[in-house]
């Protein structure tokens, strides 16, 4: 089993529960409609990577997202992830209906900094994520249709959620394929601070 770590422990998610089109710019960058109802996918254990891949059978692109860490009934520890997508499988799903999981589910497809404790979540949560450099998305909670809240109340109406669980909650405008010996750096921004921070090398 995959695991990510909690100020230096181990901790081991029996799943990953990721909430799509949240951000209205992100939705009208791939031209998608803005949905009527929270969009819910899930990423297995086994998506969990330490590496960032640029390819698996596919181009992968990137998503930098905030995370949050469930514990004790609410959100415990925040970091920054990055889901990973096969665009192109994934347009194809889309235009034939299908589910996503093939082209957000495969191992590998979830990559996250070390979480750290939070009391509270706070609406000035943000991230950044810059390539090589150069600041390619920016954007947290203000921007969010659904808030962190929202979000944990509705999927309490129809999911378990174990502690140890991951809820990644969408992506901010700027997505684009992962660049094989790019630099990519991320970090979650509080009240002008940063909390955590990753930085990975596409392999």
């Amino acid at each position: 089993m995959q695991t990510v770590t909690l100020n230096e422990q181990a901790i081991t998610p029996s799943k990953i529960i990721c909430i799509g089109r949240n951000y209205v710019d992100h939705i009208a960058e791939l031209g998608n409609e803005v949905p009527e109802d929270m969009v819910v996918f899930f990423k297995p254990n086994s998506a969990i990577s330490e590496q960032l891949f640029a390819e698996h059978q596919e181009p992968l692109h990137y998503e930098a997202e905030l995370c949050f860490l469930y514990q004790q009934g609410g959100f415990r520890a925040v970091a920054v992830g990055l889901d990973l997508t096969k665009r192109g499988l994934q347009g194809y799903l889309k235009a034939k209906g299908l589910p996503w999981e093939r082209a957000k589910a495969f191992n590998g497809a979830a990559v996250f900094s070390e979480f750290v404790a939070i009391d509270s979540v706070d609406d000035s949560l943000s991230l950044e994520l810059t390539i090589d450099g150069k600041l390619m998305q920016a954007g947290g909670i203000e921007l969010m249709m659904y808030k962190p809240e929202v979000i944990l109340s509705q999927l309490k109406e129809f999911v378990t959620l174990d502690d140890g669980d991951i809820v990644m909650t969408g992506t901010p405008k700027g997505v684009g394929q992962i660049i094989a010996g790019s630099s990519y750096a991320a970090k979650v921004i509080c009240q002008n601070k940063t909390l955590v921070s990753a930085t990975w090398l596409a392999q």
